[in-house]
């Protein structure tokens, strides 16, 4: 393939993909501004690795592996660390009490859940997000995160159950008109 032929294709693949890894971003930082220049370092990173890409991933899971591997470099920036929490792993409880609506985390990120899941260590935020938001499966996930299956899945279980957790200490649930669940801060 002809370097403009590999340009223009690039191209397409930037155009295509674009859409998907800003919305991805978004949810993964929670600032538009913030997710405006991870996809741009994405796409510079996908432009540098687009020549040597293997083909071994769908482009679509290699893509989103790189904008996963650029936000997880914008965390570690020693001005940023100071949002993560890293909750210990001790402190899973047993899956009771009501069942929060899987509703709820699609709905758009509003801002309650928005700092539970800013409060995920990196790795259990980015399974949520890929699996639980953008819609991908657990092995797609998993090739991402670059871990087992049963890694991502024990993440996904463990990040859903840390956000139905502090969900339930922080939000007032209600449903709306559309009875779509969403939540208030507790006073």
């Amino acid at each position: 393939m002809g370097h403009s032929t590999q340009q223009a294709s690039f191209e397409k693949l930037a155009q295509e993909l674009s859409p998907a890894l800003l919305r991805y971003l978004r949810r993964l930082v929670g600032d538009q501004a913030v997710a405006d220049d991870l996809l741009q370092e994405t796409l510079i990173r996908i432009a540098r690795g687009h020549p040597s890409f293997s083909g071994r991933a769908s482009v679509k899971t290699w893509a989103f592996s790189i904008a996963t591997n650029a936000a997880a470099d914008y965390f570690r920036q020693p001005e940023r660390r100071l949002r993560i929490v890293d909750v210990g792993e001790a402190d899973d409880l047993p899956d009771t009490g009501p069942r929060v609506d899987e509703r709820i985390v699609v709905d758009e990120m509003n801002a309650c859940v928005r700092q539970v899941i800013d409060s995920l260590p990196g790795d259990y935020r980015s399974a949520l997000v890929l699996h639980d938001l953008e819609g991908l499966t657990a092995e797609q996930t998993a090739e991402i995160c670059d871990c087992s299956l049963a890694t991502v899945k024990i993440r996904i279980h463990r990040a859903r159950a840390r956000l139905k957790k502090a969900l339930q200490q922080q939000c007032e649930f209600y449903r709306d008109a559309e009875s779509v669940l969403r939540c208030d801060r507790k006073p």
